[in-house]
């Protein structure tokens, strides 16, 4: 067993503890508890977190770093990196396996990633993260049961990997047809379900009248399909139409929910997952962060990809959660990047808390001697180098295969 002593631990479902001693054996957590004067490394001006949960990213377009610019609106930069992505024969590996590094290496132990490839799983199961991977399907006209098929296809073509857990999901109500939705619905009752819900105003403007530019990207593309009726109603009431409104739904984005879309999700259990950084990149707009935790639905915080976010850095999502919700308490956006994103992906169990029997996912963060207000600090942003993975010869195979 191994013990370490630190001036704070934050277990994240209990308050701070000043001068805190967290103990481990074999990878998993012993106790957490003020320090009695027990033998322990002491780690001094640190605090102790469990590692972080990024609910929504794009490992595999990690190639698009600083490629695709800034854009007034979300459909306008959603058409160049549609553009990009077919400029390329193939898109290059490598800048997964770095992604995920840089992940790691600034407190991220557990992902919820959107992929269309699955080309991050190999990458993933050579590291120590966990994730979902949500195989994300598109098609606005597309017949269903052959998208499904295929997607589940390849699905089964992986090996299977203990922390890893790859399912399908749906990329958006404009892109993906009703019937498609249901059908996923109905196939994912019980799995984490993801997709991107309430992102720009020209998706408003789509469901409330079948107008806009993702009409008009449709068009573009060739995938448009004329028979299709607009719902004339919300997205959050949208998907509850077609039966994904449930607790395992993670609503990623929100910019332009109502009150009224976001009672429905609190009703479900639903999550909102923000990624405030990525909506100011992509020209979709600042979400309100705050009306997210007034409502009661449970948040979780996400970077997005590459493409539209200059790092993965889960503390300097944090701080721009603060930046934008000065009124939400420090402890509630911990609460978000650890226990909700955790909670939201299935993982809730094992990681998000400092917990007695979870695993030693352990950050040790450097703070200013001193420190009165450790929890505001950790949420003002925090560098990859002031970061520490603790227990690192603790025994564990991080993505053993599954026998």
């Amino acid at each position: 067993m191994r013990r370490y002593r630190a001036a704070w631990v934050l277990p994240i479902d209990a308050p701070p503890i000043p001068h805190g001693v967290v103990a481990v054996d074999r990878g998993a957590i012993v106790s957490v508890g003020a320090s009695a004067g027990e033998a322990a490394d002491d780690l001094g001006d640190v605090a102790i977190l469990p590692g972080l949960v990024n609910a929504h990213t794009h490992l595999e377009l990690s190639w698009m770093r600083g490629r695709v610019p800034p854009a007034g609106d979300m459909p306008s930069w959603a058409a160049s990196l549609i553009a990009l992505r077919r400029a390329v024969p193939a898109e290059p590996s490598d800048p997964i396996v770095h992604a995920i590094a840089e992940a790691r290496a600034s407190g991220t132990c557990l992902v919820g990633d959107v992929t269309n490839t699955l080309a991050p799983f190999d990458p993933l199961a050579d590291s120590d993260l966990a994730a979902v991977l949500f195989r994300e399907v598109l098609g606005f006209k597309a017949n269903p049961g052959d998208v499904l098929a295929a997607a589940a296809a390849q699905i089964r073509a992986l090996t299977p990997r203990a922390r890893l857990r790859p399912t399908i999901a749906p990329h958006a109500p404009y892109s993906v047809s009703p019937a498609l939705l249901a059908a996923i619905a109905e196939r994912n009752a019980d799995a984490p379900l993801s997709i991107h819900l309430g992102e720009s105003a020209a998706e408003i403007e789509f469901l409330r009248d079948g107008r806009g530019p993702w009409r008009e990207l449709l068009m573009s593309l060739g995938a448009w399909d004329p028979s299709w009726t607009p719902p004339g109603c919300g997205p959050v009431e949208y998907v509850e139409r077609l039966g994904l409104l449930r607790p395992h739904l993670l609503a990623v984005h929100g910019v332009h929910f109502t009150d009224g879309d976001l009672s429905r999700l609190a009703t479900a259990r639903a999550t909102v997952v923000t990624c405030p950084r990525s909506n100011r990149w992509t020209g979709a707009g600042a979400p309100p962060i705050e009306r997210f935790y007034r409502s009661g639905v449970r948040v979780a915080i996400g970077t997005d990809s590459l493409a539209s976010v200059d790092d993965l850095n889960m503390f300097r999502e944090m701080a721009f959660v603060r930046r934008l919700a000065p009124g939400v308490a420090a402890r509630d956006i911990l609460r978000s990047a650890t226990l909700s994103g955790a909670d939201a992906l299935g993982f809730a169990a094992e990681l998000g808390t400092l917990t007695a029997g979870k695993r030693a996912e352990l950050l040790a963060v450097r703070l200013s001697p001193g420190l009165a207000d450790v929890e505001e600090y950790l949420v003002s942003g925090v560098a990859a180098g002031d970061i520490q993975w603790l227990d690192p010869d603790r025994a564990r195979t991080p993505n053993a295969v599954d026998r």
